[in-house]
């Protein structure tokens, strides 16, 4: 699954990205630690996520790794 403008623009575009071309499990605690580190701007890599995709995306992004935390424990 690929995307037209490179980086993930629904749900599934972004559980494949993570899952299959990352390789990395979207378990609760790995999920809770990307918010965590989307929402703390003094980290250089939020502030260069925000400069390149967006606060409208990153908010996006924090709500799919949301979704995908309660998945996980589902």
């Amino acid at each position: 699954m690929e995307t037209s403008s490179g980086f993930p623009t629904s749900y599934s575009e972004f559980c494949f990205l993570i899952t299959q071309r990352c390789g990395t499990a979207l378990t609760p605690d790995y999920c809770q630690d990307r918010i965590a580190a989307l929402q703390d701007q003094s980290i250089p890599s939020t502030v260069e996520f925000l400069k390149a995709y967006g606060e409208p995306h990153c908010r996006q992004v924090i709500g799919w790794y949301e979704r995908a935390s309660r998945e996980a424990v589902s």
